[in-house]
């Protein structure tokens, strides 16, 4: 029997805890990562989002927390992860990374971005907002704030996704290092 090495993974909910909507507690997300298998678990701000060492295959990862998401609470939201690795490359690929860590997201596609919707966006149009592909990854700069952000609106492919700022994607890079 062959055996996977333990790998580092980021674990992102998507909507939750965001305006009384889809309530996770953190402890409670810790607990059911840990009751997966997960070890070192470690939540950061109240959004979803875990680092933690997982001991079997990356892929079975979020199909495991979601579902054991509905089963204990009965919740149902997409779950993406990505592992050290791949969050590190998301780190060094971003395109702007001295723009406003409020304002700039890392946008996680469960796919990837069409560089053909991406290439079509009116750049010029948009701006001072700003967007790229990266791998399974869109950086959005929102200049006004996503709420008020004609960018945040626009679908440029790669399934559902989960946006995080600057500062949290550099914090959870920060907790797998």
């Amino acid at each position: 029997m062959t055996t996977c090495p333990a790998t580092t993974c980021v674990v992102m909910l998507r909507g939750v805890n965001v305006g009384g909507q889809h309530r996770v507690p953190m402890a409670m997300f810790r607990t059911l990562l840990e009751d997966l298998g997960g070890v070192d678990v470690q939540t950061y701000v109240q959004s979803g989002n875990a680092v933690l060492t997982w001991p079997g295959p990356t892929a079975d990862l979020a199909p495991a927390v979601a579902a054991a998401l509905t089963a204990e609470i009965g919740l149902t939201v997409p779950v993406l992860v990505r592992t050290a690795v791949e969050l590190a490359a998301v780190v060094d690929g971003c395109p702007w990374p001295d723009l406003d860590p409020k304002l700039l997201h890392a946008v996680f596609l469960t796919g990837e971005a069409d560089p053909a919707r991406v290439a079509a966006v009116d750049h010029a149009g948009l701006a001072p907002e700003r967007v790229a592909a990266g791998d399974r990854v869109t950086y959005a700069f929102y200049a006004g704030g996503v709420q008020r952000s004609r960018l945040a609106r626009l679908d440029v492919g790669g399934g559902p996704g989960t946006a995080r700022n600057w500062r949290t994607v550099t914090a959870l890079a920060a907790l797998c290092a």
